[in-house]
């Protein structure tokens, strides 16, 4: 049986980088679960905190898995704080849709935060330079594109749209997870695909 996970996403990098990162953390945990990723949704920054965009997005992607499966929403916190934004926007997207399993997940200032927290697996990938260690606070740095860009080689520069999906299909998870904000990406990815995997039908005996 197959499952679906409806992504909502900000930018056009993610719609790339999402599925990569559920697709890594699926083949780790539960690599006999059939998951269909449909496309993301994007959703502008300034609209998802507006009432009724968020609603409008959560109804789009409960129609894209035929309201089977999960929402998985995951946006940068930018300046807001993702305690108290993140339960927020949870609560608006269960109230939208409470008979689907959904995750919201806010990475800390930015996405790339997570890359920093990893970057020490990253050394020699994607114009890197050989040598980089992570800062001593990944998600304390604003400008986490702006901290890669000085880590490249010459001539070179952070592109999200051409390195966020290269670099999410090497960065070591593992490492990532001393952020904070991509440990409870993580744990709700894999909250997610646990709770498919019961509904989907599969034992702990075939797994």
């Amino acid at each position: 049986m197959t499952v679906k996970i409806g992504c909502i996403v900000e930018g056009k990098s993610e719609v790339e980088s999402v599925p990569i990162l559920i697709r890594r953390v699926l083949e780790n945990c539960y690599p006999e679960l059939d998951v269909g990723i449909p496309r993301p949704i994007r959703i502008s920054r300034s609209k998802v905190v507006k009432v009724g965009e968020l609603e409008r997005a959560v109804e789009l992607a409960a129609r894209n898995i035929r309201r089977q499966g999960a929402i998985f929403i995951i946006l940068d916190s930018d300046d807001d704080c993702p305690a108290q934004l993140g339960p927020e926007l949870l609560h608006r997207a269960s109230q939208t849709r409470s008979d689907l399993l959904i995750a919201v997940v806010l990475a800390k200032h930015e996405f790339e935060a997570w890359f920093l927290a990893a970057a020490a697996s990253l050394g020699g990938q994607k114009g890197l330079n050989n040598d980089i260690y992570p800062p001593n606070d990944p998600e304390a740095i604003r400008d986490a594109k702006g901290w890669l860009s000085q880590q490249m080689e010459r001539n070179r520069t952070y592109r999200e749209t051409r390195d966020q999906p290269a670099l999410a299909t090497l960065f070591d998870i593992e490492q990532a997870r001393r952020a904070d904000s991509f440990d409870k990406c993580y744990r709700d990815i894999v909250r997610l695909l646990d709770e498919l995997r019961k509904t989907s039908g599969l034992t702990s005996e075939q797994t």
